[in-house]
């Protein structure tokens, strides 16, 4: 496989909080192609995109709070563009009612327009809640369905998660998945682990999101039983072993 592998780095943020740029050039010695932002750490746009070049790392994108798109979209846009990143990434969302969600979608199609109009793409990252229903349909498939121009970066985690069966919900947004989020599921207690340890189809996943034209993997990591350093370097060489790369 070509696919590019990048590391989330949620799930190295306290050794990204005490050495950000420390952190990257591990995780460039560790072999890992690119990374997906979540929080930049006091660094300049400009300052973060020289050492990403002097690593040798690409960006798969960046998970970027709602609010700060709702509220500051220009200054988001305008950051986004000088560090060279072509993802926009809506990491979390949660409501309790129909009404809730229905106006967030539509917040979610402003956002959208203006992030396109400056040549960008618009992701949005699920949990496993996304798979509850409004009407007969996921909320996800309705955010899907009613943002013109809104992609998906699929955490397969969450999806198995929430019942539902990854392979078939791959193929329906096949065309408007261009990052996807592997992580592997011990069974007891289910909990996320290292790529290779648990329960999860993550070869299968990540074959057919090849197959898909998937852009990245992103390996995310939640739970650790060690140093999450160490784990994410074990699910970046199983997960190699996996994909033949």
């Amino acid at each position: 496989m070509t696919t590019p592998i990048a590391i989330q780095l949620w799930s190295v943020q306290d050794a990204c909080q005490e050495d950000f740029f420390g952190t990257l050039e591990h995780l460039a010695e560790m072999g890992y192609d690119g990374v997906e932002f979540a929080g930049y750490y006091g660094r300049s746009a400009a300052d973060l995109k020289a050492k990403l070049a002097e690593l040798g790392l690409g960006i798969a994108g960046s998970h970027i709070p709602y609010e700060r798109l709702r509220d500051e979209l220009d200054a988001v846009i305008a950051f986004e563009k000088e560090l060279g990143n072509d993802y926009l990434i809506c990491p979390w969302a949660q409501f309790e009612t129909e009404a809730e969600w229905i106006e967030f979608a539509k917040s979610l199609r402003v956002i959208s327009d203006k992030i396109r109009a400056a040549g960008l793409h618009f992701v949005y990252h699920n949990h496993a809640h996304e798979f509850e229903k409004l009407g007969n349909d996921y909320i996800l498939d309705v955010l899907l369905a009613g943002v013109h121009g809104l992609e998906v970066e699929l955490d397969t985690y969450w999806v198995h998660h929430a019942g539902v069966d990854v392979v078939p919900y791959m193929a329906r947004w096949a065309d408007r998945m261009p990052l996807i989020h592997l992580k592997d599921m011990k069974r007891a207690p289910i909990e996320s682990t290292e790529i290779g340890n648990g329960v999860l189809a993550v070869r299968r996943f990540a074959e057919l999101a090849e197959q898909n034209g998937v852009k990245w993997f992103v390996i995310e990591q939640e739970a650790f039983e060690k140093a999450p350093l160490v784990s994410v370097e074990i699910g970046l060489k199983n997960l190699r072993k996996m994909v033949g790369k």
